[in-house]
């Protein structure tokens, strides 16, 4: 009896293996890949279907084509700085709630985001995908606190910015002075990150290349293996120094920013043929984005569009910024919008769209856009955001109306806080050149506007914030 139960019970086994298998395979493609660029110090008027291309000495067709099979936002917006943004994108929360100490008055800003913040990798992981992250993080850069820390299986990259890249070059540059030049460094889940070369100017100029490369191999191992993955690459450009590839410089004959632009774009394509080739584009969320606007230096030739001002300001050239999405199993091709959208709410759409898990045990700012991306709803699911620079409320958007508590000498940086607030209508007005609170016909909007700012300073008030120990 024993010889005759046996090949039953290995049939058996056989069976339930197989269906495991296949089980597992039908439920790695119900979910979404999901590859998301996003841009550092990049302005809303650079890319071709933004008024850009072209008209900044170099085409981008490869981006272009997200906004041709897919979504284009154009009141897509971000915070005012690298880091918040980073933040945001990664928790769903504002900056502002990721710096916040319980008893801590005023509320000190420290670097990055804490163990204690659930990230959108870490969401994603626990979903079941694999997650890689190839690029610059800005969100920590100590032990515990890297992206391998925070639910990537792996990453490449860059821990703070590139304008470290200028060191290594530096005349003055004193090496007792007990500061390290910043190294690329490379990383697995639950091992000490190494560190690889010097960031310095020739390093910058590789780096996204090496980004693009690794990011491809990593998405076509993902795929080979059967898993849903999550490939994150918050590319270093086009931040100061822009410096182009080897292969790029001097290719458009319009300058170094123009070059790094169709760089740009060239790597953007092959991501999006490597996975048109696996036969994943139906099923792959193609996000292409920026952490905020251009940049604030002098000579630094980044372009916003319409829209005033840079980054580090409270002006639409700071805070709005490119947003394309592609999935076309989900999301209609050819669609434009403006309404209101926030960085924040990629984190709770991405959860909804691959059965991830909303964290309940803090407040979650963004919003579900699933529904307005999808179109199933015309609207977008929020109609105002909340504008800070560093820990300072700055001011707030309310459909097309902006409210200015304070405002930025945009020579100096310096904050000045008005006498009364700035009232802006952003369609009327896009330059914010003329606020509107000298014409007695507009002062109805002081409702809504002061409404959303008390609801949210409300809620900052009452959230305990990270556990001190965090």
């Amino acid at each position: 009896m024993p010889k005759l139960n046996r090949p039953l019970k290995l049939a058996a086994y056989c069976s339930t293996l197989v269906f495991s298998v296949l089980f597992s395979v039908t439920a790695a493609a119900s979910k979404p890949n999901i590859v998301m660029v996003v841009m550092d110090n990049f302005g809303y008027g650079e890319v071709g279907v933004y008024g850009g291309g072209m008209l900044r000495g170099a085409p981008t067709p490869n981006i272009d084509s997200i906004a041709t099979e897919g979504y284009q936002l154009t009141n897509f917006n971000v915070e005012a700085e690298c880091t918040p943004s980073r933040s945001s994108l990664m928790t769903g929360r504002y900056g502002i709630r990721t710096r916040q100490r319980p008893n801590d008055e005023p509320r000190g800003i420290w670097y990055g985001i804490t163990p204690w913040e659930i990230t959108l990798a870490e969401m994603l992981s626990d979903a079941g995908y694999a997650t890689g992250m190839f690029g610059k993080w800005h969100l920590g850069d100590e032990e515990g606190r890297y992206p391998t820390d925070q639910g990537f299986d792996e990453w490449y990259g860059i821990p703070n910015s590139s304008d470290q890249a200028f060191w290594p070059d530096s005349d003055s540059f004193q090496k007792d002075a007990g500061v390290e030049f910043t190294h690329v460094m490379e990383a697995k889940r639950g091992q000490k990150p190494k560190k690889k070369d010097v960031y310095g100017r020739e390093q910058r100029k590789t780096i996204d290349r090496e980004i693009t490369d690794r990011a491809i191999d990593f998405i076509k191992r993902k795929a080979k293996a059967g898993k849903p993955f999550f490939a994150y690459l918050p590319y270093t450009q086009t931040h100061e120094p822009v410096d182009a590839h080897p292969d790029f410089k001097g290719s458009t004959g319009n300058g170094s920013f123009a070059d790094v632009l169709a760089q740009t774009d060239s790597y953007v394509g092959e991501l999006l043929k490597t996975i048109d080739n696996l036969g994943f584009k139906d099923n792959t969320i193609f996000i292409f984005t920026s952490d905020n606007g251009r940049e604030g230096i002098k000579r630094s030739f980044g372009f916003t569009g319409p829209w005033r001002g840079t980054m580090f300001a409270p002006y639409e050239g700071s805070l709005r910024v490119p947003f394309l999405i592609r999935y076309p199993d989900k999301i209609p091709a050819k669609k434009v919008s403006n309404d209101i959208v926030h960085l924040i709410d990629i984190f709770p759409t991405i959860a909804k769209l691959s059965g991830g898990e909303i964290p309940q045990d803090r407040i979650l700012d963004g919003v579900d856009q699933t529904d307005f991306l999808t179109g199933k709803s015309e609207k977008s699911a929020r109609e105002s955001v909340i504008i800070y620079i560093g820990n300072e409320l700055f001011g707030v958007k309310w459909r097309n109306w902006k409210m200015l508590l304070k405002e930025i000498d945009e020579d100096s940086y310096a904050i000045q806080t008005m006498a009364y607030p700035s009232i802006y209508n952003l369609i009327v007005d896009p330059k914010e050149e003329e606020p509107e609170k000298f014409y007695l016909d507009d002062t109805w909007v002081d409702t809504p506007l002061w409404r959303v700012v008390e609801e949210h300073t409300a809620s900052i008030e009452a959230d305990k914030g990270a556990p001190p120990e965090q």
